[in-house]
């Protein structure tokens, strides 16, 4: 796939799909991360991630990204398909189809996500599918190792990895660290640090939150804030969506 997007139909109909999707069921909420947790989706269960709005921000220039989707698939008590993909609208141009991709997820070691002793460990690896940004026509690759514990009532999320860029596949290195409190038994408050490592350094954080309401317990709602830290990230970003799953 080269070249933009030049099809509103298609934006609206992923639109469309999306609202399709929203029957709730039980709800985990790993937006509005980049980096993920120790856990899959339970067997023959789809987990939903919507993003229903984003926004970036780069030298006074604003994009908006909706929707921002992932799909899990549980295969097994252990194994998960996710599959992810997202929406561009920058300014001055056609809707983009950014950041495709399909990954396997494997639980290694059963842990404290898994309400068992000690950490809880998981690999993902998969295929960077072709975007519709020019240049971006190959297939890249990545491969992430997870762990996840907690210390005292927080709980942390630590993802090392690497791969190849979906443009010249160079090289590229991955982190991120994610961080949970229980505010209250409804709203937990979250942070996130991460980075990627090629040519260039794309370093950034978040703060934000994450709110399942007592009258809803099978759905949460999410919002965060991100700040680049490097010169490659974008300045400010924002996100607001919401998990279910059926």
């Amino acid at each position: 796939m080269n070249g933009r997007c030049t099809c509103p139909a298609v934006v609206r109909r992923l639109g469309l799909a999306s609202a399709v999707c929203l029957i709730p069921g039980f709800a985990w909420a790993y937006r509005p991360f980049v980096s993920t947790d120790a856990d899959v989706t339970g067997p023959n269960e789809t987990e939903i991630e919507l993003g229903y709005f984003g926004w970036e921000r780069a030298e006074d220039d604003n994009a908006f990204i909706t929707p921002q989707l992932v799909i899990n698939y549980g295969v097994t008590e252990t194994l998960e398909v996710v599959g992810e993909f997202e929406v561009e609208h920058p300014p001055n141009g056609q809707s983009e189809l950014v950041d495709p991709g399909l990954f396997l997820k494997a639980l290694v070691r059963q842990g404290v996500l898994q309400d068992k002793p000690g950490p809880s460990i998981a690999v993902e690896a998969g295929l960077l599918l072709p975007s519709t940004i020019d240049g971006e026509d190959r297939v890249g690759f990545e491969a992430i190792g997870i762990v996840s514990g907690t210390v005292s009532r927080l709980t942390w999320h630590l993802n090392l990895g690497g791969g190849v860029n979906r443009v010249d596949h160079d090289t590229v290195a991955l982190w991120g660290l994610i961080t949970e409190f229980p505010a209250t038994p409804t709203l937990t408050l979250v942070s996130e640090v991460n980075g990627e490592h090629s040519e260039t350094t794309d370093t950034s954080a978040l703060v934000g939150a994450i709110w399942e309401p007592a009258s809803r317990p099978d759905l949460a709602l999410d919002i965060g804030i991100r700040r680049g830290i490097s010169r490659a990230a974008p300045d400010w970003g924002a996100t607001l969506g919401l998990t279910f799953s059926f």
